[in-house]
């Protein structure tokens, strides 16, 4: 048990540590400075770095984390007065890539939002609406691929109803049991679209079976009670069964939400655009949002200069589960955000600004965390950097790539670091920030304009434009593979026992032996060893290596040869690096080597 304990905060500078610890600032640095950290008095150290530091310095000391100030950080439920009204059903639509989520949409909607992405894939959460029976039902299309992992959780905790999209000509995949997770911890409810069962390899029972067996999903006509609806969005067959299935699913929920009070709910997109500023995606989850309204949302606040719906038409006001579009905001919000109406433009401000300085008090402000301590303690070499800025269109896209790009395992051997990030195109700072050589711009679904592109041109500065993200990723990965230190490999080829020395001089060795296994040719490198000695350099622990040396000469019966194999007798003309007197009975090891490129 430590003598004492001392509270400190979740992230500390080295003046402050040191202070709390009696000690002169310079032993703490001294020690962080050991341990392959080169840190000033005000940079910031995290607990656990701090617990290390501590433990390594051999205190008496034991450190408690303070308990971080949660208010503000947790979102108060708002419970339902008597007053509330009858909302329309949000339904995510989830399931694995390629098993036909958009196309649903497009059939669903009437429009074709397939052609409009990148590669087939979804690249973002996209909100739209329908109307079934005269009923509106709120619909997120969630990115498919496994980097938008993130959006697809958000996508599910803001719903009520989960489509989960699988092929029938395909069975469950891994973006299929993602999604089957996703929803039972958002506590939505599961409806299941077995589509293309038009296609000839369609098995909507094996799709059923899987589903049942595997992850507890039972078709209500088995006894269950999972909703499983045989679909064709190409055909458009059962896809209204499927809505009245929706519908129904939700009436059990009886959903309800409040019209009066403040309107709150969720952003699902944000990006900059040229002559409108920072353009907002809203999920309206209480109340009614109209234009003129003061809205905060995270660290920045705005008053909404513009609404539209879903399909770009202005609107007069936007009730609950309704998905709309703002503009008026003074930057781009995080996507997951959540946005609320406040009654003018001082409290809007004051909320974001203590949003902000929360953020900042328990999150990213730390500059060294103790893994990467432990990371340098453990380290025998140094990490090359991989240096990238990234820019993209929408911040729940700017966040997957960065997210997905730090998930690219190198073991330690080359550092990703983010100069700097962004939503919206590239800029002449960026390119400036990438002038140095060694920094690459990721462009993802944004324009590089002309006068930039000369920019980029002129500084020589590297820029890389995607609109799919597993691309950008593949390049990524290429890029950091290039800065692996190479693999040295070895191959044994033969070995020899030396029966004679003929000539020794300053940098070359003339000998014959009697090759003992494998073969010899001209060129091949030699390592030279006396002792007791196996083949293929199994030796004794007494075994001696006195150097290398290369073939330059190969003769058989005093006659040149190309190659010599086990049982022969030959003569080597070896060229070393230093004298080497070589006597009888010491064995000369043939191999190769190569520098190989390695891969991640």
């Amino acid at each position: 048990m430590a003598e004492k304990v001392l509270s400190i905060a979740n992230s500390i500078t080295v003046g402050e540590l040191a202070e709390v610890l009696n000690l002169p600032v310079t032993t703490l640095i001294g020690e962080l400075f050991k341990n392959g950290i080169a840190a000033t008095i005000n940079q910031r150290i995290d607990f656990e770095t701090a617990t290390i530091i501590v433990d390594e310095l051999g205190l008496d000391v034991e450190l408690q984390k303070k308990e971080a100030n949660a208010a503000g950080s947790e979102r108060v439920k708002r419970e339902l007065t008597d007053k509330a009204v009858d909302r329309p059903p949000i339904v995510a639509v989830m399931g694995h890539v390629d098993h036909g989520k958009t196309s649903l949409l497009d059939s669903i909607l009437g429009q074709k939002v397939v052609e409009g992405e990148a590669g087939g894939i979804t690249q973002h959460i996209s909100a739209y609406q329908t109307v079934r029976n005269g009923r509106p039902i709120t619909l997120l299309d969630t990115p498919g691929h496994e980097a938008f992992a993130a959006l697809r959780q958000h996508g599910a905790t803001l719903t009520d109803v989960v489509i989960i999209v699988v092929a029938a000509d395909d069975g469950v995949k891994p973006q299929t049991i993602e999604a089957i997770r996703f929803a039972r911890t958002a506590n939505a409810k599961i409806v299941v679209a077995i589509n293309k069962i038009d296609k000839e390899a369609a098995n909507p029972q094996l799709v059923k079976t899987q589903l049942a067996t595997e992850h507890n999903l039972n078709p209500e006509e088995w006894g269950g009670d999972t909703v499983m609806v045989e679909v064709s969005a190409k055909t458009g067959q059962n896809i209204d069964k499927l809505l009245d299935m929706v519908l129904l699913v939700a009436d059990i929920e009886e959903l309800k939400a409040e019209i009066d009070g403040a309107a709150e709910g969720l952003v699902i997109e944000a990006h900059m655009e040229t002559g409108r500023g920072a353009v907002v995606g809203l999920l309206v989850e209480q109340g009614v949002v109209k234009p003129g309204a003061f809205l905060v949302a995270g660290t920045t606040y705005g008053k909404v200069r513009t609404l539209q719906d879903f399909a770009g038409k202005t609107i007069k006001e936007a009730g609950p589960s309704t998905p709309i579009t703002v503009t008026g905001f003074k930057e781009v919000p995080q996507f997951g955000d959540v946005f609320e109406v406040v009654k003018n433009e001082k409290e809007a401000r004051a909320k974001a600004t203590t949003t902000r300085l929360e953020r900042e008090a328990n999150a990213a402000s730390t500059n060294v965390t103790g893994a990467d301590l432990l990371k340098l303690m453990t380290q025998k070499h140094e990490a090359e950097d991989f240096n990238v800025i990234i820019k993209a269109d929408v911040q729940g896209s700017l966040t997957s790539v960065i997210d997905s790009l730090k998930l690219i395992e190198t073991n330690g051997e080359v550092s990703l670091h983010v100069v700097s990030s962004g939503v919206g195109n590239i800029t002449e700072n960026d390119v400036r920030l990438a002038n140095d050589g060694k920094t690459v711009i990721y462009g993802f679904n944004v324009d590089l304009p002309p006068a930039v592109k000369q920019l980029a041109t002129r500084e020589r500065a590297e820029v890389r434009l995607y609109k799919v993200i597993y691309e950008l990723l593949d390049d990524a990965k290429n890029s950091m593979e290039k800065l692996l230190a190479p693999e040295v490999v070895e191959t044994e080829v033969g070995t020899l026992e030396v029966k004679g020395v003929f000539r020794t001089m300053k940098d070359e060795v003339i000998a014959g032996g009697l090759v003992k296994s494998g073969k010899v040719t001209p060129g091949l490198l030699v390592r030279m060893k006396r002792g007791k000695v196996s083949a293929f350099g199994a030796d004794d622990a007494t075994a001696e290596i006195l150097g290398e040396a290369e073939i330059t000469g190969l003769q058989r019966e005093k006659i040149e040869a190309k190659e010599v194999f086990e049982g022969d007798l030959c003569g080597l003309n070896l060229k070393t690096h230093k004298k080497t007197l070589l006597e009888i009975g010491d064995t000369l090891e043939f191999f190769t080597r190569e520098v190989v490129e390695r891969h991640l």
